[in-house]
């Protein structure tokens, strides 16, 4: 199981291949999102440490979006989990008991699967993940050498099932034939009920220390998931958009690069149990208000 300091130093390792961003040393500490709330006309929810943890609702999570509502801010939740199609991340959010639209949720696997190109693709899923909204042929990696030199290009969806072996197959296939590789969850690691599960973006810059031409990443902080939130809010000004998460080099750094205003969350997620500054003063990224929960 990961721990925070090492998800957090690998991060900063890998922090070349993230989008640049210079932030301004001025957070201010807010007891709530309510204290923000007239600056705000979009609030935008990570999922996994803002929201809930695993599969559990932080308490107040469901009261506060509504709160927000009927003070007349837009909600949307942006969240990198790609091991479910839309209509399973939609029921995952309502079966947590928040109060959200079907229109409200962008998730990283939308903007993966919009990047896909013809062919025949190796796909790294869930083994209850029906596949059924990928547009092309498509092969279900698993323990089968073969099949990884069969296809054209990989999708990388969900780490749920995946094993060390799996990653030395899917090594040894591109140490064959160079593909591209699409990472539809671009997080290193997500806060669960006990502890960190390890998320496709690990296994994903393992293969890119290799071979960085052949990765793409989707999902915070990469660009398309923000293009997906900004198109569902065609009249809101950027500034006026504030990005609510607990990760410094998905959350924070993707929506600041945006021009987005940006709230550090820190009590339940990857900061869970330490002081969040020396973490911010290292990677250089601050946010503009920070608070425990929102």
């Amino acid at each position: 199981m990961l721990t925070t300091q090492q998800i957090f130093d690998r991060y900063e390792e890998i922090r070349t291949r993230l989008p640049a961003v210079t932030t301004q040393p001025d957070t201010v500490e807010i007891s709530s999102l309510l204290d923000i709330a007239a600056q705000v006309d979009a609030f935008v929810f990570d999922a996994f440490g803002v929201l809930n943890v695993g599969e559990t609702l932080i308490p107040g999570a469901d009261t506060r979006l509504d709160q927000l509502r009927a003070r007349g801010c837009a909600i949307r939740i942006l969240t990198n989990a790609a091991s479910y199609d839309r209509s399973g991340a939609i029921a995952k959010f309502k079966r947590l008991g928040l109060r959200v639209e079907d229109d409200e949720i962008i998730t990283s696997r939308q903007a993966a699967l919009d990047a896909m190109g013809a062919g025949h693709w190796g796909v790294i899923a869930a083994d209850t993940d029906q596949l059924g909204d990928l547009p092309h042929t498509v092969t279900r990696l698993t323990d089968k050498a073969a099949d990884y030199d069969a296809v054209d290009q990989f999708l990388f969806l969900s780490a749920a099932d995946w094993t060390a072996a799996q990653q030395d197959l899917l090594n040894a296939a591109m140490q064959r034939s160079p593909r591209p590789l699409l990472i539809a969850n671009a997080d290193l690691a997500a806060p669960r009920d006990d502890g960190f599960s390890v998320e496709p973006g690990y296994f994903g810059h393992m293969v890119a220390d290799a071979f960085p031409d052949c990765v793409r990443f989707f999902g915070k902080p990469f660009p398309e998931v923000y293009d997906l939130i900004e198109a569902s809010l065609p009249k809101t000004a950027k500034n006026r958009i504030a990005m609510c998460g607990d990760t410094l080099h998905t959350d924070i750094l993707g929506a600041a690069v945006r021009g987005w205003r940006t709230v550090l969350v820190t009590q339940d997620g990857l900061f869970s149990g330490y002081e969040t500054q020396p973490f911010v003063r290292r990677a250089g990224l601050f946010a503009d208000w920070r608070l425990c929960r929102i």
